[in-house]
């Protein structure tokens, strides 16, 4: 376990680290336009009449390659150290919503000091274990015992992933869709 207090205790005078890092991230409505690439511009965003009809992909083409994309991100994760906040008993920060537990876990301290902001909690200081994604999705995934996911950055605008317990991110004996596709996964 890592404690990032660094020494100090929450009402002793000084500021959480997390609170400090909070106030050095910008917002996103604060960045210029010019200064986001035209690559992170959402389709959404350009008029349809701007777009010439041999340029729509059809749904499949769409379909590969957010498959694709998720593949890649899901990849990514796996092999990236995230923080995974600690709860008052010393277990991952949880949340349960529709029947599923979700582990909150964050790419970085900055996306940790949003979080600790949005809850209200900017000012204490935060207790936070480190590991792989794939030792988070493989090893505490399954040991939590109800269906359970990842949700990462939350309170990031625009950067939150969510990692639902379905076949292909978590184990096939823990994923919820396993029985759709019976018990290999096929």
């Amino acid at each position: 376990m890592i404690d990032n207090r660094e020494g100090t205790r929450p009402g002793h005078g000084r500021r959480s680290r997390l609170a400090d890092l909070a106030d050095m991230t910008v917002p996103a409505a604060a960045v210029p336009a010019a200064a986001v690439p035209a690559a992170a511009v959402p389709a959404a965003a350009v008029p349809a009449a701007a777009v010439p009809a041999a340029a729509v992909p059809d749904a499949r083409d769409e379909s590969s390659r957010i498959r694709r994309e998720f593949a890649a991100l899901l990849g990514e994760f796996r092999r990236t150290a995230v923080l995974l906040p600690l709860g008052e008993d010393a277990c991952p920060l949880t949340a349960d919503f529709n029947g599923i537990r979700w582990i909150y876990a964050f790419s970085d301290e900055a996306a940790l000091a949003r979080f600790a902001v949005m809850r209200g909690d900017g000012a204490r200081a935060w207790d936070y274990q480190c590991l792989l994604g794939a030792r988070l999705l493989d090893g505490v995934v399954p040991a939590v015992g109800v269906p359970c996911g990842v949700a990462l950055d939350v309170g990031s605008e625009g950067d939150e992933v969510l990692l639902p317990p379905l076949l292909g991110i978590v184990p096939d004996a823990v994923a919820v869709d396993a029985d759709e596709h019976g018990e290999d996964g096929q």
